[in-house]
């Protein structure tokens, strides 16, 4: 997930700051996530995993708004402009981007506070394998939006 995540920035970082900006916002998040699950065996912050997943929570959040609230809308205006069939992809891809939203809106929902998070930490390991399916889901999905909505039209744009 991390290396898509790399290779997504490397092919469109650059074509416009504020999808670098969330591109360089989805790589923080994924370094959390992995962090969490245990798998940042070279992580140097000591923090409690309490503190861990209420920061990544607020990242998810910020991630999925982000994406909610202004790469989405700038990609469909893209396509709208350009006419050029991505409105139909967007339109076919899109709801599955909300479901993966429940499912993040869920996750925050679950964890966010101290007291959920004290009250459903037995949910935490399952409750990321699911997120983390749903996130790999979804970086596919906004990547292909990416690609087909907006690098597809970057030298007409610039």
């Amino acid at each position: 997930m991390l290396e898509s995540c790399k290779s997504a920035k490397e092919r469109w970082g650059g074509v416009h700051d504020a999808i670098d900006r969330w591109l360089s916002e989805r790589q923080e998040m994924l370094v959390l996530f992995f962090s969490i699950r245990g798998l940042d065996e070279f992580s140097t912050q000591d923090k409690p995993l309490r503190e861990k997943v209420q920061d990544f929570c607020q990242i998810l959040m910020d991630y999925a708004s982000a994406g909610h609230f202004e790469i989405y809308e700038q990609l469909i205006k893209e396509a709208q402009e350009f006419d050029d069939g991505g409105v139909e992809l967007y339109n076919k891809l899109y709801p599955q981007i909300e479901q993966t939203t429940s499912i993040a809106v869920d996750f925050n929902d679950t964890f966010a506070t101290e007291e959920h998070f004290e009250n459903n930490l037995k949910l935490l390991k399952p409750k990321m394998s699911e997120l983390g399916e749903a996130l790999e889901l979804r970086f596919q999905l906004e990547d292909k939006l990416i690609e087909e909505l907006h690098e597809v039209h970057r030298e007409k744009v610039a």
